[in-house]
């Protein structure tokens, strides 16, 4: 008895000594994709502090648990790593697949992170106010898009083409629509869907061709796997308007699909190309290589690094890991300074409903940076929430 109670003497100090994160997350199924790359980049940002002496002066402790891309085992996995200790539940990258868990974290009283999230559902309204998420909303990829168009390539006549497939694609036309009426002399000529699986959108290029011009930009919002098919059919149609998107289309790996393609924008959170303008971005991109083996696949990474940042320098702020203490501490964030561009929570909304973004261009088949924006106000909360 004597030896089982010192044994427990000492783990309970060695706790102590300790946070504990866990990342209730996908290690299989579809959803490995999106939630390792990110996690990956959180695991940098975790050694980093470690490194540096740790949080509070105490080292983090990573603890996991399988979501398999299933809602019920993500449940599980909430719960798996709270028994474990976690103080922070970091969950998918995708508010229906990283609900379960944070709802889990939501019940325990423990702050949750959505990975890489862009649905205002993933934070207060759809989890509670303990939860938050690290990337920025759909709904600004798509203002983004359409006031830089508008500034910067002189776009005034908009064609909307939007893939029905998820709320993310619907998320980015969402704020697209918000942004078009408040920009003088804009209009849309044409609007149109599709559906991601689609093998042909024929009849939806021949809406377009039929337009007595081209239009300056066409707003197209999807993701893979279906963009890119989308994109080459435009393009071989001998359509030659500016493609505007959202941040799923970032990435290289897709282009020799579309050989050679030309006036193809997208915003991103950093650059993974080399050339983002903040050299710390691209000392970063090494040191993930180093860490993975592998270069980012695309800007979804950088997400993970932000929310140990944000989440750590709210810890230290609060002194403690107490989750209200720290909320409260998140919330008093506004254009926090990340490696990632700046970060704002308030106590109505724990997503970016503005954010700078650089703007990446695809000439001739090479991706590279081009410009920078932030749109010129933040997408109301009440009209994110009406979406």
């Amino acid at each position: 008895m004597a030896a089982a109670f010192g044994t427990l003497i000492a783990q309970t100090a060695w706790a102590g000594d300790e946070i504990v994160v866990g990342f209730a997350t996908a290690q299989s199924g579809f959803m490995q994709a999106y939630d390792k790359p990110a996690q990956d980049a959180a695991m940098i940002r975790i050694d980093e502090i470690n490194k540096a002496g740790g949080l509070l002066g105490k080292q983090i402790k990573v603890v996991t648990a399988d979501t398999k891309t299933d809602r019920a085992e993500g449940a599980k996995a909430g719960l798996e790593v709270l028994d474990k200790g976690a103080e922070l539940v970091i969950v998918s990258c995708d508010y229906d697949f990283g609900s379960p868990a944070a709802l889990a974290a939501e019940a325990a009283g423990k702050v949750s992170f959505f990975l890489c999230a862009e649905s205002i559902k993933a934070g207060i309204p759809g989890v509670g106010p303990h939860s938050f998420s690290a990337s920025v909303l759909a709904a600004v990829q798509g203002a983004t898009m359409a006031e830089w168009a508008y500034n910067k390539k002189n776009a005034r006549n908009f064609y909307r083409l939007l893939d029905t497939w998820t709320v993310y694609n619907k998320g980015i036309c969402d704020g697209f629509d918000w942004e078009l009426p408040r920009l003088k002399d804009a209009k849309l000529v044409g609007s149109d869907t599709f559906k991601n699986e689609d093998a042909s959108i024929a009849s939806q290029i021949s809406r377009i061709k039929a337009l007595p011009q081209e239009p300056d930009a066409i707003m197209l919002c999807t993701m893979m796997p279906g963009a890119v098919s989308a994109v080459k059919q435009i393009r071989a149609a001998g359509i030659k308007a500016p493609i505007i998107n959202g941040s799923g289309m970032d990435g290289s790996y897709w282009l020799s699909a579309v050989p050679d393609l030309s006036d193809f924008y997208v915003p991103v959170q950093g650059s993974i190309y080399g050339d983002d303008p903040n050299p710390a971005v691209n000392e970063f991109n090494k040191k993930y290589k180093e860490a993975t083996g592998s270069d980012p696949s695309s800007q979804y990474v950088y997400p993970g690094y932000v929310l140990i940042d944000v989440w750590a320098k709210a810890v230290e702020r609060a002194k403690t890991t107490d989750a209200d203490a720290v909320v409260a501490e998140l919330e008093k964030m506004k254009d926090e300074k990340t490696l990632f561009g700046p970060r704002t929570f308030t106590n109505e909304i724990h997503h970016q409903n503005r954010g700078r973004y650089l703007i990446v261009e695809t000439e001739k088949g090479k991706p590279h940076v081009i410009d920078e924006w932030t749109i010129s106000e933040p997408i109301p909360v009440a009209d994110l929430l009406k979406q």
